[in-house]
């Protein structure tokens, strides 16, 4: 009996490795002697650098950056040995590295950008995760580190570019953008495709689990909008309605326009990397997971992604959260074959986060046990 396990990390509690590790428990006391594959699995968010060098060999590579308030940190990405480097814009820009009082207004990815000048000089294939950012400033602070210049109606350079300097935007100039950006490959893990601006867009959808409260809110979607009228007139590019231009507060479609990149989901690139089709070959059953499932996670999170291949190679998939929303019955028909939380009875969510791996490994005993009775009634001998 083979056991494929592809894990999301369950955020605040549970990192990849450590679920891989439950289950293999978990599996072992149950199906001693069964063939275990793990593989931690990230969409673009937070752990998907490890995730990478997990599955493909290559090395981190560390630089200092300015954090999203612009203080000294040290992040990393990852060098793979086929000349593939793979940055986790959480790394740099992350929500994990802002202030306790969050702030959109005064947040900027320049560090993202520095991550990526660097990984530019050493590579012509690089993979962006844009998940997890604590910024809304329409990707001007990365372009900024990548020589783009953002000029207000005085004539001052402005920089690091934060959320509240969109409003103030008169002129753009690209002229000093880096040039190992024309031989290269970009590739952005973007996991949801909102547009700019709007009430689907990057501020009004993601900008108050960033900190911004309503007036926030107003003036970074003001200054959206005055961003992308401005690059339309000055670069003849509508990024205002590129799916996936909302992403990680307006870089994805920074990304897009400046850069050239490619926008795809998140899970496809990481799937594809690791050859997942083939690791399906002769599984007899998928574990995968994240810290909650619900409706959100339907379009196309790690979860789906997972079930979509495990639906075509006829594997049956089980989903395990932290918890389970309403809406998730969908799941069915994209290839789930089941769905369990983790949580079996009513409790905070502090106790959770706290009790994680015990709960983890009691719900996986409780999934495999299940799972042999199931091949009992299967062949008619439930002893």
């Amino acid at each position: 009996m083979k056991f494929l396990f592809a894990p999301d990390s369950f955020k605040g509690s549970l990192s990849s490795h450590e679920v891989i590790d439950c289950l293999t428990t978990a599996a072992g006391a149950v199906f001693p002697g069964a063939e275990i594959v793990g593989i931690p699995i990230a969409d673009g968010g937070e752990g998907t650098v490890d995730s990478f060098l997990t599955a493909c060999p290559g090395e981190k590579v560390y630089v200092g950056v300015r954090s999203p308030e612009g203080k000294s940190v040290t992040a990393y990405y990852g060098s793979l040995n086929d000349g593939t480097a793979v940055i986790e814009m959480a790394q740099a820009s992350g929500l994990g590295l802002a202030n306790a009082d969050k702030n959109p207004l005064y947040t900027t990815s320049y560090g993202t950008g520095e991550l990526i000048a660097h990984a530019l000089k050493r590579h012509k294939k690089i993979i962006i995760g844009i998940g997890g950012s604590a910024t809304n400033d329409g990707g001007i602070g990365a372009m900024s580190a990548l020589g783009v210049k953002f000029y207000d109606e005085q004539g001052a350079l402005i920089s690091p570019g934060r959320g509240i300097d969109l409003r103030c935007i008169t002129r753009v100039d690209v002229s000093g953008l880096d040039p190992n950006i024309k031989n290269a490959e970009i590739t952005v893990m973007c996991d949801v495709d909102n547009p700019l601006t709007g009430e689907h867009g990057a501020t009004y959808t993601f900008g108050p689990q960033k900190g911004a409260d309503a007036e926030r809110l107003a003036l970074l979607e003001h200054g959206m909008q005055h961003y992308a009228d401005l690059v339309k007139r000055s670069l003849g590019v509508d990024m205002e309605h590129i799916p996936g231009a909302g992403a990680a507060g307006g870089l994805g479609g920074a990304l897009k326009v400046f850069l050239g990149a490619e926008l795809r989901r998140g899970i496809d690139v990481m799937l594809e990397l690791v050859h997942f089709k083939e690791l399906l070959r002769g599984a007899d059953l998928v574990v995968t997971g994240e810290g909650n499932f619900d409706a959100q996670s339907l379009h196309d999170k790690a979860p789906i992604g997972i079930a979509r291949l495990c639906k075509e190679a006829g594997v049956p998939c089980v989903v395990i959260a932290g918890g389970v929303g309403d809406g998730v019955e969908k799941a069915y028909d994209l290839g789930v074959s089941a769905v369990m939380s983790i949580v079996p009875r009513c409790m905070g969510l502090d106790e959770a986060m706290r009790d994680s791996r015990e709960l983890f490994l009691q719900a996986a005993d409780r999934m495999f046990r299940l799972i042999k009775i199931g091949m009992g009634i299967r062949s008619g001998d439930l002893l």
